[in-house]
């Protein structure tokens, strides 16, 4: 009898904390053993009868071999190794790292001083004989200069401080990206979790259900049920190996997610990840969360540095409005002066723009306006941390509202009506279709809590996400 486990078993989850080790009406006790094959896979253990438990571990078996001929490892990463690993080589991230670098240097070409200018000139050169006279060099003049601008109103520290501000917005954004995209990373850890935890949950029901077409088939044989009824019981059998299937492509599909973001490729079957999935009532107020949003989220930090930058933007646009003299300097061989001695000489002069038409009038109003413009992305800025923090914090309290009920009451309900309804049937006190009905709902309950569960993770997420850091483990 197939048991309906997949052939991958370092797919299933490690501790859900869903699936329950107990004993039923069935008398039949599932459990994931925490035991590793030498491959790194988990046995599963199950309260099937001697032939079909041999024939599991068999494949079980042939599973750990096949493993461990090829030398296959599984390496298994919790959220915390996750995120270090993703901020250490994901490409996304790495590159706005760059962004940061190249700004730092162009704080290097701020501070840089104008260049002096060197030159050289020549001229009293006799071209051609005059009056039979030809002496081409007794009146050439040589005559080497330097010129140096000079910068004032401080504007190369001005410049400076504007570049250094700059750096400073794209670190903020760089943060801000780390921000979002860790938010993915966490969301693919989830749903990793949970694919995981479902997956567990359908191996434990289609065990389950095995295990009472195991009895039904016995019961047949003693002329204690109809062969139609032992055929509609087998029918039902498909939904359990269909979810099962989708349980494993899911998991399969949210590991290739994360390995993506890790910019690993780690084949699936040597990747796992583990941490709890499970929930906590206990969350912080909002007027708290809020605080710590305002004062952490990255994005707001970046406006507020825009602002400030913007401000010295503006004065330096101011600076650059000054006149800025130019100093030049020369010495002069053979110069052509009433003074006949005087074959070396020295000069010296000062060029001062008269700064009467273009006095920079044009970028001294846009950096005002800019100042205003980043001023109000500030406050919009401002405005949507808040509401993140607001629409998130609901969506979480939502979630604790759906899940109290599930933990304290339904869950255990369910499985109640569950091993009733069996016994009864059993004992031939209910209907097929009842008992059917039952392990529909206790299937359908169980799935609506780890869906839930996961619903609640990814809002903490969310709210981490809305804050700028870790509020909610």
């Amino acid at each position: 009898m197939s048991s309906g486990y997949a052939e991958d078993s370092s797919d299933y989850p490690k501790d859900t904390g869903v699936v329950a080790s107990r004993t039923d009406t069935l008398g039949f006790e599932p459990t994931i053993s925490s035991t590793p094959c030498h491959s790194g896979e988990r046995v599963f253990r199950s309260g099937l009868k001697r032939p079909a438990r041999r024939a599991m571990q068999g494949l079980l078996l042939a599973s750990c071999s096949w493993h461990a001929l090829f030398g296959q490892q599984v390496q298994t990463y919790t959220w915390a190794q996750i995120r270090d690993k993703f901020e250490k080589v994901n490409p996304t991230l790495r590159a706005g790292q760059l962004n940061i670098d190249e700004s730092r240097a162009q704080e290097i070409t701020a501070y840089l001083r104008p260049n002096p200018d060197a030159a050289i000139s020549a001229d009293g050169t006799q071209l051609t004989p005059y009056r039979g006279i030809y002496r081409p060099f007794a009146g050439t003049q040589i005559s080497p200069s330097i010129s140096y601008l000079h910068e004032r109103a401080r504007k190369r520290e001005l410049r400076l401080e504007n570049a250094e501000k700059g750096t400073a917005v794209t670190r903020s954004q760089q943060d801000d990206l780390v921000r979002t995209m860790t938010f993915n990373l966490r969301s693919a850890f989830v749903q990793t979790l949970q694919a995981k935890a479902v997956l567990a949950v359908a191996v434990e029901n289609l065990t389950y259900y095995d295990k009472v077409i195991a009895l039904s088939r016995d019961r047949l044989a003693a002329g204690d049920m109809a062969r139609v009824d032992l055929d509609r019981i087998e029918l039902a059998r498909v939904q359990y190996e269909s979810e099962l299937e989708q349980a494993d492509v899911s998991l399969r599909t949210a590991k290739i997610q994360l390995l993506t973001l890790l910019n690993d490729r780690t084949p699936i079957n040597q990747f796992d990840v583990s941490g709890p999935f499970e929930f906590s009532s206990e969350v912080a107020p909002l007027d708290e969360i809020r605080r710590a949003a305002l004062e952490a989220r990255p994005d707001l930090k970046a406006a507020m540095q825009s602002v400030d930058q913007a401000r010295t933007a503006h004065q330096l646009a101011i600076a650059n409005g000054s006149t800025d003299p130019t100093f030049s300097l020369w010495w002069t061989h053979n110069p052509s002066f009433n003074n006949p001695y005087d074959f070396n000489t020295i000069g010296f002069s000062v060029d001062i723009p008269l700064r009467i038409f273009d006095r920079n009038q044009g970028e001294k109003e846009r950096t005002a306006i800019d100042i205003q413009k980043n001023q109000r992305q500030e406050d919009a800025a401002a405005a949507q941390v808040l509401s993140d923090v607001d629409s998130a914090y609901a969506t979480l309290q939502s979630n604790l509202n759906l899940l109290r009920p599930y933990r304290d009451k339904y869950m255990a309900q369910a499985l109640s009506v569950r091993e009733t309804v069996s016994f009864a049937w059993q004992h031939g006190g209910a209907a097929l279709i009842d008992f059917l009905n039952a392990q529909n709902d206790y299937r359908s309950i169980q799935l609506n809590y780890l869906d839930l569960v996961g619903s609640y993770l990814t809002a903490a997420s969310q709210l981490n996400l809305a804050v700028g850091r870790e509020v909610i483990q």
